[in-house]
């Protein structure tokens, strides 16, 4: 029973559907909670009628001038990042060759821009950093036969 249970567990296919599984989630926090809450609070300050400058007076969000002047448009530049980013989640939590690329393209991006995003480019950096690890790790580290894949063999 021992063998059978090692067996599960070295078999390549359910550790890379794993990996795939954690990066989703990853990715669909990360653009549900961060960035889509931050898209539905602007329609709400929208709505009600609130100036950009008395948000940018009370709130320090970004580290650069310039897009703590234009907060309004970074805040729908993060809507658009978030949807972007759960429609690739979804994608790869189905195994979707086109959804790992989404992923991938969304978490090398992120990881361009969080420098200027800071500080809440830190936690992009994170969870973007260890989901792309996780989905280029399940893609690439091993072969079918459970051996580790080399650069050069």
């Amino acid at each position: 029973m021992a063998v059978l249970a090692y067996a599960s567990v070295m078999d390549p296919r359910t550790s890379r559907v794993e990996e795939l599984r954690w990066a989703a989630v990853l990715l669909l926090v990360q653009g549900a909670l961060m960035e889509g809450t931050a898209a539905l609070g602007l329609i709400v300050l929208l709505f009600i009628g609130t100036e950009q400058a008395s948000i940018a007076e009370h709130a320090t969000v970004f580290a650069l001038p310039y897009l703590q002047e234009n907060l309004y448009l970074m805040i729908g530049m993060s809507g658009i990042f978030g949807v972007l980013r759960i429609i690739g989640a979804v994608a790869l939590w189905r195994n979707r060759l086109w959804g790992a690329g989404l992923s991938i393209a969304m978490c090398l991006v992120t990881l361009s821009l969080m420098i200027f995003l800071l500080p809440a480019g830190l936690a992009d950096g994170l969870l973007s950093g260890t989901a792309l690890v996780l989905i280029l790790h399940s893609w690439l580290g091993r072969d079918q036969e459970c051996a580790v894949r080399a650069i050069i063999s």
